[in-house]
């Protein structure tokens, strides 16, 4: 019996079993919401108003953030929404807030959305959502938060990603510009049939709301949820009168308050149907303060785009009206949000493709480009966070771990070397001088610099399969420097499919799922570096030799690389002395 199972001895029959420290552990920053539906929440068919549940979205989120922070919060922001279900007068609804990660002054919060019907029991999930908060202390003192410490793997991996999802964000716009400048998108209504035409003047709405102490925190700040429901609701009127019917939101993109507003205030709503495809259409949505009816100069507050759909007794999305929009600006909205619509369709499979999906390359344009190195580098947090690694095997420094879950094989090749952490980070991004210490790529070349942290490369290697043919692949490799103390370094690997690189007969095209590596500064003189790998069919039985012990090419391999970050340490370290 080991001493961990004598100090803690089976309990007796009839006793209640006594739970670990890590059963007992719940998150400090952790705020749970239930609230019944009840009619005054409700929309003409009896639903939830999207509204109201973004209301109660952003108090859990704020009263979770005030938690960490120990002040009063304001939302920055929030995230892409994507609503999987209606929710009935009679339910109830369950939110469940924490903080993932803190930065400086600002934090991010995921909020959990699921809905339960008391009657049967079951409980379904509506939405997920990611919500920035600024701690607000006494001008002009800033407040700086304290880190967060995650615990369990999935505060690890939450922890890990969310400065992926902050990158993501402060690129967005520039995505948006990219995709109109370089790719222009075809309006889907050039290739529709349709005898109704609404001209977008038509959709037009505008709606005043006077701030009254109800409507704000302690602090005399409007609430950001009340600014989001009021944002729906003009949002909401602007698509029926497209439609002439009840519309049901679908999704909403990223809001963004670029400023406060006070009790006293007015906010001044504007919507206007940007753009109708055939099954939905994009609302546009503007909010403006001002202090006084005199007032000549607004400020802005916030914009945001939501997606609609009208849906027919059975549920089906209808054909939509097409739109004739306004010249100038009007057709400038609309085609952003055909940009748009097709950035949310790439972002929303990049970032919900499953791994059992084949085939796991995925295609590779300006469009999607921030959302598959998101994708990218955010696998590797994820399967760098998990829990259950094993040690199969050590020799000369170099451990090997394996971890087994559901259908995939994953290896993590370890070992700490003599040199700085940004020297071994530099040597190991450059995927061209891998043939220098790994004997299995013959060359790589760089075939699309994408920007300054993410490249593309055509890579052959000997073959490791039964077949008689060199393996070739596409590469996205994306890296990223630490966030903030304690992060690694990062160096992710994923296969895409690029028009200018189709397979090729001489070659057995090469597929990976996920690969990279992190490294850690340990101390002054010691890093850890750290491989992934999670094994598709193609090296499947290359990873089990190694693992199994038949076989040392991974520990001569890495003994290989060490030697060559010690041989060219030094001439980083006069490339950087020069930058």
């Amino acid at each position: 019996m080991s001493p961990a199972a004598a100090a803690s001895p089976a309990p007796s029959e009839g006793e209640p079993r006594r739970l670990s420290a890590m059963e007992r552990y719940r998150n400090a920053t952790e705020v749970q919401m239930s609230q019944m539906v009840l009619p005054c929440h409700s929309n003409y068919r009896g639903e939830l108003s999207i509204g109201q549940l973004l209301k109660w979205i952003d108090t859990a989120a704020c009263l979770s953030a005030e938690r960490h922070a120990g002040c009063p919060c304001v939302t920055a922001s929030v995230d892409d929404i994507y609503f999987e279900h209606t929710i009935s007068v009679g339910q109830v609804v369950n939110i469940k807030a924490k903080v993932n990660r803190a930065f400086n002054s600002s934090m991010e919060v995921g909020v959990q959305v699921s809905y339960e019907d008391i009657c049967c029991g079951k409980q379904w999930n509506v939405c997920k959502a990611y919500a920035t908060f600024v701690a607000q202390g006494k001008l002009p003192t800033k407040i700086k938060l304290k880190p967060l410490v995650p615990q369990t793997e999935e505060e690890k991996i939450e922890y890990s990603i969310a400065a992926e999802r902050r990158r993501m964000r402060l690129a967005h716009t520039d995505t948006i510009k990219d995709l109109l400048t370089n790719s222009p998108v075809q309006s889907e209504g050039e290739n529709r049939e349709c005898s109704t035409v609404v001209p977008a003047e038509q959709t037009r709405v505008e709606s005043v709301e006077l701030i009254l102490p109800p409507h704000a925190n302690h602090q005399g700040n409007t609430f950001g949820g009340q600014i989001m429901a009021w944002m729906e609701n003009v949002a909401t009127i602007a698509a029926s009168r497209l439609c002439h019917a009840h519309p049901t939101l679908k999704t909403i993109e990223m809001f963004h308050f670029r400023g406060p507003s006070q009790v006293g205030d007015r906010l001044l709503f504007k919507a206007i149907v940007n753009n109708a495809f055939k099954n939905s259409m994009e609302v546009g949505v503007c909010v403006e303060a001002y202090r006084h009816e005199m007032e000549v100069s607004r400020r802005h507050i916030n914009s945001a785009f939501m997606t609609f759909v009208v849906l027919n007794g059975d549920g089906q999305p209808c054909t939509l009206p097409m739109l004739k929009p306004e010249p100038g600006d009007g057709e400038r909205r609309f085609k952003e949000a055909s940009a748009r619509k097709k950035i949310r369709l790439d972002r929303k499979y990049v970032t919900s493709c499953k791994h059992t999906e084949v085939p796991l390359s995925v295609p590779w344009d300006q469009s999607n480009k921030v959302y598959l190195s998101y994708n990218n580098v955010s696998a590797l947090k994820t399967l760098v966070a998990k829990a259950n690694w094993v040690l199969a095997s050590e020799r000369d420094k170099v451990k090997i771990y394996m971890l087994e879950e559901d259908k995939f094989l994953s290896i993590r090749i370890e070992m700490t070397i003599s040199i700085d952490a940004t020297q071994a980070f530099l040597l190991l991004s450059d995927m061209g001088r891998r043939h220098e210490w790994d004997e299995h790529y013959v060359c790589a070349e760089l075939v699309q610099q994408v920007d300054k942290d993410d490249m593309i490369y055509h890579v052959i290697s000997r073959t490791i399969s039964e077949e008689n043919k060199p393996q070739d692949f596409v590469i996205l490799a994306s890296q990223r420097k630490p966030c903030s103390k304690g992060d690694p370094y990062v160096v992710a690997f994923r296969s895409v499919t690029l028009p200018t690189q189709p397979a090729k007969p001489e070659y057995t095209r090469g597929e990976i799922l996920c690969s990279g590596f992190c490294i850690w500064q340990e101390t002054e003189e010691l890093t850890k570096v750290s491989y992934y790998n999670q094994a598709t069919p193609g090296v499947l039985a290359y990873i089990t030799t190694n693992i199994a012990g038949l076989s040392s090419s991974f520990h001569s391999t890495f003994q290989a690389c060490e030697q060559f970050l010690q041989k060219h340490k030094e001439d980083v370290s006069v490339r950087l002395q020069n930058l």
